[in-house]
């Protein structure tokens, strides 16, 4: 079925598809873990229902989001063995350590107080169990931290020797840890996962208000989204512009591919808004671009020279259609995120927060904006990276494992089949979860009485425990 096929490129295909669907579990759950420590320490301080309810309404989503995380980061460990032997050997002393150091500092800590934090509520009491909830949340950013040492290593190699052996190994751990590029993509990392939560949270929160504003959970819910959003969105607009100030620094033929600089602009580089790359060609067809003000954004400078791919040996060029389009997606849709959290502020001020439908339509559209933008910005990292796998150092055609293509074409495939059963029914399930609004027991405005989710019983504190 797959004879003629480059089985690389089939490699490169499994990876970039396990690793999609794996990427948009931890983004949710990393910030839906800050969100129910939140949500429980707001309870405990207030002794408000609303937030217990909002917890246990949560909490189960977590639960299934949390456990498709794992099960699905899982097989990408495995490829390292299977399609990348190669890589595994020759990079396997550095960041071997990284993804277990991730295991036993995160993972453990994280399946340790799961368990407390799912069913420990009637059982431990509100203090330790609130303890496993902050441990989970911790776990999952420490977690965060590992993965993306690992990662920016990959795009900023540091504190590294080669051996006789062609292998690479660490000779100062801290400048592999704390490689150039890491703080910067942790803090964007960090504040996407945080965005992606809070639109998700808001799009919920949106759709039970759009059937019935009087609703108190999802008034709190909503709510609580919008100042995430109206908060973190700047926030994340800012550090994504010092993220491309590094990267120029280490990796300028990235930032190239993203601004479509087929050619070097000594005297001020234009912003490309919109075009068709043409890789062949090296330009960007039908253009639409401000001139100079790539210049101003990268360099801070209206005249700053930027040089172009024509500076980049032909062969290290990334693929520049790719690259382009995925960065004007994740930058698109972060101005979006700002413009919803602005939306929201405005409507808050004159009062309207809870009935505008206009803002609750626009919130609701943006529910699965955030994954689309974290995907857009892994392909961004990833394929601007190419061709190599270790930047500068390893290329990705001598990362693979010697496999034909046929043999790699075929777990593809089962990947596909089985990802689409298992995950689409988590994802369903998640679904209709969502669509029954939290229980609540507290009165609505003018004294209405929240309407009642059937099957969603909160965990009621223990007798004898004041809440």
């Amino acid at each position: 079925m797959f004879e003629g096929w480059d089985a690389i490129v089939l490699a490169r295909a499994q990876f970039a598809f396990t690793m999609s669907f794996h990427i948009i579990f931890p983004a949710f759950s990393i910030g839906l873990a800050s969100y129910l420590a939140v949500l429980e320490g707001l309870w405990l301080w207030t002794g408000r229902e609303v937030f217990l309810n909002l917890f246990n309404y949560w909490l189960k989503i977590f639960a299934v989001a949390f456990g498709m995380g794992v099960v699905s980061g899982i097989v990408m460990s495995y490829q390292f063995g299977t399609n990348w032997s190669a890589f595994a050997d020759k990079t396997g002393a550095v960041i071997g350590p990284l993804m277990a150091y991730e295991v036993l500092t995160a993972f453990f800590l994280e399946a340790g107080f799961l368990g407390v934090m799912l069913f420990g509520l009637e059982r431990v009491g509100h203090k330790l169990h609130f303890t496993a909830t902050l441990m989970v949340a911790i776990g999952t950013a420490i977690s965060a931290f590992w993965i993306l040492s690992a990662n920016s290593w990959m795009q900023t190699p540091a504190g590294y020797a080669i051996n006789e052996a062609g292998q690479f190994v660490a000779v100062d751990w801290w400048k592999v840890i704390f490689n150039p590029s890491f703080p910067y993509r942790l803090v964007h990392m960090v504040l996407a996962a945080y965005l992606t939560t809070a639109l998700v949270v808001g799009a919920v929160g949106a759709f039970h208000l759009m059937r019935d504003f009087r609703l108190a959970g999802p008034r709190v819910m909503f709510s609580m989204a919008m100042w995430m959003a109206t908060l973190v969105a700047p926030l994340q607009i800012l550090a994504g512009d010092q993220h491309g100030i590094n990267t120029l620094e280490h990796q300028p033929a990235k930032v190239m591919a993203m601004e479509g600089h087929y050619q070097s602009h000594p005297d001020g580089a234009p912003l490309i808004l919109f075009g068709l790359p043409n890789q062949r060609e090296a330009r960007v067809d039908y253009a639409l671009q401000v001139p100079k003000l790539s210049s101003l954004i990268l360099k801070h400078d209206l005249n700053a020279p930027l040089a172009g791919l024509d500076t980049v040996p032909r062969e290290n060029w990334p693929p520049v259609p790719i690259t382009f389009w995925s960065f004007r997606i994740m930058v698109g849709i972060g101005f979006l995120m700002l413009g919803l959290g602005l939306t929201s502020l405005l409507m808050r001020w004159r009062g309207e927060l809870y009935q505008s439908r206009f803002l609750h339509l626009f919130a609701l559209v943006m529910g699965p904006a955030g994954f689309v933008a974290v995907l857009a910005g892994w392909i961004t990292t990833e394929t601007g990276r190419q061709p190599f796998t270790v930047f500068g150092l390893l290329r990705t055609v001598d990362s693979a494992s010697p496999l034909a293509a046929p043999a790699v074409g075929s777990s593809l495939v089962a990947f596909i089949i089985v990802y689409f059963i298992v995950f689409a029914a988590g994802t369903i399930y998640i679904f209709r979860l969502m669509a029954a609004p939290p229980h609540h027991g507290e009165q609505g405005p003018r004294g209405e009485a929240p309407v009642r989710a059937a099957g969603i019983a909160p965990v009621l504190p223990p007798e004898g425990h004041a809440s």
